[in-house]
Protein backbone atom coordinates (compact mmCIF):
# COMPACT_ATOMS: atom_id res chain seq x y z
CA UNK A 1 0.00 0.00 0.00
CA UNK A 2 1.30 3.62 -0.85
CA UNK A 3 2.05 5.86 1.94
CA UNK A 4 0.29 8.62 0.05
CA UNK A 5 -3.02 9.53 -0.93
CA UNK A 6 -3.86 11.83 -3.92
CA UNK A 7 -5.31 15.18 -2.68
CA UNK A 8 -7.74 17.82 -4.99
CA UNK A 9 -8.39 20.84 -3.99
CA UNK A 10 -10.99 22.73 -6.10
CA UNK A 11 -12.79 26.18 -5.87
CA UNK A 12 -14.90 27.47 -8.58
CA UNK A 13 -12.36 29.67 -10.03
CA UNK A 14 -9.60 26.50 -10.44
CA UNK A 15 -8.31 23.39 -8.93
CA UNK A 16 -5.38 24.80 -6.89
CA UNK A 17 -4.23 20.71 -6.01
CA UNK A 18 -4.25 17.76 -7.91
CA UNK A 19 -0.86 15.73 -6.26
CA UNK A 20 -0.17 13.22 -4.00
CA UNK A 21 0.54 13.78 -0.36
CA UNK A 22 1.46 12.35 2.93
CA UNK A 23 -1.23 13.91 4.71
CA UNK A 24 -4.09 16.46 4.95
CA UNK A 25 -4.91 18.11 7.90
CA UNK A 26 -8.94 19.45 7.02
CA UNK A 27 -11.56 22.06 8.92
CA UNK A 28 -13.84 19.99 9.70
CA UNK A 29 -17.44 21.63 11.35
CA UNK A 30 -17.00 19.10 13.89
CA UNK A 31 -12.88 19.50 14.31
CA UNK A 32 -9.79 19.30 12.13
CA UNK A 33 -9.02 15.64 10.62
CA UNK A 34 -6.31 14.20 9.34
CA UNK A 35 -6.71 12.34 6.45
CA UNK A 36 -3.56 9.63 5.41
CA UNK A 37 -3.53 6.54 2.88
CA UNK A 38 -6.39 3.88 3.93
CA UNK A 39 -8.69 6.85 5.59
CA UNK A 40 -12.02 4.67 6.15
CA UNK A 41 -14.53 6.75 3.67
CA UNK A 42 -16.43 9.86 4.91
CA UNK A 43 -18.09 12.94 3.34
CA UNK A 44 -17.48 15.90 5.64
CA UNK A 45 -18.85 19.72 5.71
CA UNK A 46 -15.95 21.70 6.50
CA UNK A 47 -15.86 25.33 8.26
CA UNK A 48 -13.42 28.05 7.41
CA UNK A 49 -9.63 27.38 8.00
CA UNK A 50 -6.39 26.33 6.72
CA UNK A 51 -6.02 22.64 4.80
CA UNK A 52 -2.19 21.86 5.49
CA UNK A 53 -0.90 19.39 3.33
CA UNK A 54 2.01 17.35 3.72
CA UNK A 55 4.28 16.17 1.04
CA UNK A 56 6.66 14.32 3.67
CA UNK A 57 5.90 12.86 7.24
CA UNK A 58 7.91 15.19 9.06
CA UNK A 59 7.65 18.53 6.55
CA UNK A 60 6.40 21.89 6.38
CA UNK A 61 3.03 22.07 5.37
CA UNK A 62 1.69 23.84 2.14
CA UNK A 63 -0.81 26.04 3.83
CA UNK A 64 -4.38 27.07 1.94
CA UNK A 65 -6.95 29.07 3.34
CA UNK A 66 -10.80 27.57 2.71
CA UNK A 67 -13.96 29.66 3.12
CA UNK A 68 -15.90 26.38 4.01
CA UNK A 69 -17.01 23.50 1.47
CA UNK A 70 -17.01 19.43 1.57
CA UNK A 71 -14.54 17.20 1.61
CA UNK A 72 -15.15 13.49 0.11
CA UNK A 73 -12.65 11.13 1.18
CA UNK A 74 -11.46 7.04 0.33
CA UNK A 75 -9.21 5.32 1.66
CA UNK A 76 -7.36 6.20 -1.99
CA UNK A 77 -8.34 9.92 -2.93
CA UNK A 78 -9.58 13.25 -0.82
CA UNK A 79 -11.23 15.88 -3.06
CA UNK A 80 -11.80 19.37 -1.27
CA UNK A 81 -14.39 21.35 -2.66
CA UNK A 82 -14.25 24.71 -1.10
CA UNK A 83 -16.09 28.08 -1.68
CA UNK A 84 -13.45 29.70 -1.76
CA UNK A 85 -9.59 29.09 -1.68
CA UNK A 86 -6.72 30.77 -1.75
CA UNK A 87 -2.84 30.08 -0.39
CA UNK A 88 -2.07 31.50 3.00
CA UNK A 89 1.48 33.02 1.85
CA UNK A 90 -1.17 35.44 -0.60
CA UNK A 91 -3.30 36.66 2.23
CA UNK A 92 -2.65 40.42 3.41
CA UNK A 93 -2.57 40.79 6.71
CA UNK A 94 -3.22 44.42 6.92
CA UNK A 95 -5.94 44.50 3.70
CA UNK A 96 -7.99 42.10 6.22
CA UNK A 97 -7.51 43.63 9.09
CA UNK A 98 -9.05 46.90 7.51
CA UNK A 99 -11.90 44.87 6.32
CA UNK A 100 -13.00 43.60 9.76
CA UNK A 101 -12.89 47.59 10.54
CA UNK A 102 -15.22 48.27 8.21
CA UNK A 103 -17.39 45.31 8.47
CA UNK A 104 -17.28 46.26 12.13
CA UNK A 105 -18.54 49.60 11.48
CA UNK A 106 -20.99 48.56 9.04
CA UNK A 107 -22.22 46.21 12.06
CA UNK A 108 -22.67 49.10 14.20
CA UNK A 109 -24.86 50.93 11.89
CA UNK A 110 -27.38 48.16 10.68
CA UNK A 111 -30.72 47.89 11.70
CA UNK A 112 -32.31 44.97 10.55
CA UNK A 113 -31.53 41.65 11.22
CA UNK A 114 -30.89 40.64 8.01
CA UNK A 115 -27.71 42.69 7.05
CA UNK A 116 -26.88 41.91 10.87
CA UNK A 117 -26.52 38.40 9.91
CA UNK A 118 -24.77 38.95 6.70
CA UNK A 119 -22.34 41.26 8.18
CA UNK A 120 -21.88 38.52 10.71
CA UNK A 121 -21.41 35.94 8.10
CA UNK A 122 -18.67 38.37 6.15
CA UNK A 123 -17.09 39.29 9.55
CA UNK A 124 -16.34 35.73 11.31
CA UNK A 125 -14.93 34.68 7.28
CA UNK A 126 -11.90 37.78 7.39
CA UNK A 127 -11.46 36.64 11.64
CA UNK A 128 -10.38 32.98 10.16
CA UNK A 129 -8.53 34.78 7.05
CA UNK A 130 -6.55 36.72 9.81
CA UNK A 131 -5.81 33.75 12.14
CA UNK A 132 -4.70 31.73 9.32
CA UNK A 133 -2.43 34.49 8.52
CA UNK A 134 -1.15 35.26 12.13
CA UNK A 135 -1.61 31.62 13.16
CA UNK A 136 -3.34 32.84 16.20
CA UNK A 137 -7.00 32.51 17.01
CA UNK A 138 -8.91 36.00 16.05
CA UNK A 139 -12.42 36.26 18.01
Amino acid sequence: MSDTIQFELVSPEEKLVSAPVHMAVIPGEEGEFGVLAGHSSLVASLQPGVVALYDEPQGEPRKIFIAGGFADVSAAQCTVLAEEAVLVSDLDQAKIEQKIADLNEDLGIAEEAADKARIEKRLNLFKAKLSAVTGHLVT
